[in-house]
């Protein structure tokens, strides 16, 4: 059986950036966790890890060790083209939601995942 386990995330609006990371996700609000300074999401389906988020001082500084990839094409085999689509819409609307987007990778001529940072600065990738 597999453990439960949770990602924290460190924050200088806790609640700022779970609202992103909700939306980006599809996840909700933890029911019952009213922390000021932290906030906590949980998968709605219960199959994902909840992700909790505190406020600390200190400012990030550096790039992420770890981070998050959000797999909108699902799993392979994939027709490229609607794969590309479908990440590219991803990518729109996490912008909307305060994201930046910062560079395409490509596998040979095909797009691989996009490069973004979410609205603390912390990298993710869209694939």
């Amino acid at each position: 059986m597999a453990t439960h386990w949770t990602i924290g995330a460190d924050a200088a609006d806790p609640h700022r950036l779970a609202a992103f990371w909700a939306e980006a996700l599809g996840y909700i609000a933890e029911p019952g966790y009213d922390d000021p300074d932290g906030a906590s999401l949980i998968d709605p389906d219960g199959r994902g890890p909840a992700i909790s988020f505190l406020r600390v001082p200190e400012p990030k500084t550096a790039k992420n060790r770890f981070h998050i990839d959000i797999r909108v094409a699902g799993e392979p085999p994939w027709n490229m083209p609607e794969r590309e689509q479908l990440i590219r819409a991803k990518v729109e609307a996490l912008r909307a939601a305060g994201a930046t987007e910062l560079r395409d990778e490509f596998y040979g001529d095909d797009l691989g995942h996009v490069v973004m940072l979410d609205p603390e600065g912390n990298e993710f990738c869209v694939a």
